[in-house]
């Protein structure tokens, strides 16, 4: 159990360092995992969306993220990731200029992080024989959320199909699309589109934008994508966006962006961040989290 536990966080690691330098070096832990999720061929689409029930808790929880989680926290330990929150990440120098083919995470991670992790100054064995309920709050902790966000997506999965085609509509129009009035808005016989609009890029240039909206409870295919781009076609639009409350395969991500139209996925985490980014029908309410000088024991 622990050498297994072992072997996952240190392929984890050096996939991490992978993501990082493809995205840019300066990313958020959320991005890290998604990169991860739609291109890792190292972990698969199935290992990375595995849901448990804590036996104890009864609570759901992800294994893969809490494995995620102590990877992460390795690699800041060991100087190869900065962070001032726990939540924006940047290489380091030590990071940016790793020999990824040459990289080896017991020799250049754990060698110097293993003595600085906290919750590990017991052995491996005590470590990774904790309930299953346990492994899920530690991987919580690296991974903090606001309520609202799990409240906003209960709030979209429970409305109609028709309030949520609304509810897209009107969030593209708060990014600056001019959406049409007529296509898209009849509910039936639309043409196997959601919405429609324009979205001016410059003083002279503007380009046409079709949308679909999936309210759905598992993940949208790579069907589903193909049908959108055939509907697409019908009204003759230079890019398409595809909405959806849940997530997407790793096959719809990779359909989506091949051909000569790429299709712009929204998942239900990237709904709440735009929600946030537009204040479409929220609130903003200003809180405060203790800093470590508050929380660290002298």
């Amino acid at each position: 159990m622990a050498n297994h536990q072992i072997e996952i966080e240190n392929k984890a690691m050096k996939e991490i360092l992978i993501a990082m330098h493809n995205l840019g070096g300066q990313v958020t832990r959320k991005q890290v995992l998604q990169e991860l999720h739609d291109n890792s061929k190292v972990f698969s689409e199935k290992e990375i969306d595995e849901v448990r029930t804590s036996k104890k808790s009864g609570k759901e929880y992800h294994p893969f993220h809490w494995k995620f989680n102590f990877a992460v926290k390795h690699l800041i330990l060991a100087g190869f990731i900065d962070t001032d929150n726990g939540h924006d990440l940047e290489l380091s120098k030590k990071g940016r200029t790793v020999d990824i083919d040459d990289f080896d995470a017991d020799r250049d991670v754990r060698s110097i992080s293993e003595s600085k992790m906290p919750h590990r100054k017991v052995t491996r064995v005590k470590v990774n024989s904790v309930s299953d309920s346990t492994n899920s709050n530690q991987g919580d902790s690296e991974d903090l959320e606001e309520p609202w966000r799990q409240q906003l997506l209960d709030a979209l999965i429970k409305m109609s199909p028709k309030k949520f085609e609304l509810f897209c509509r009107g969030l593209l129009t708060k990014m600056g699309i001019d959406v049409d009035d007529e296509i898209g808005v009849q509910y039936v016989a639309d043409g196997g589109l959601d919405g429609f609009g324009y979205v001016r890029s410059d003083d002279y240039r503007t380009t046409r934008v079709a949308l679909q909206a999936k309210r759905w409870q598992g993940k949208v295919s790579a069907p589903e994508i193909d049908k959108f781009r055939g509907a697409m076609d019908k009204f003759n639009a230079e890019f398409g966006i595809f909405i959806t409350n849940s997530d997407f395969t790793r096959d719809a991500v990779k359909t989506a962006r091949q051909g000569t139209r790429i299709i712009t996925l929204i998942n239900g985490d990237q709904i709440c961040d735009l929600v946030a980014k537009y204040n479409y029908y929220v609130e903003p309410v200003t809180t405060y989290r203790l800093k470590s000088f508050y929380l660290d024991e002298d």
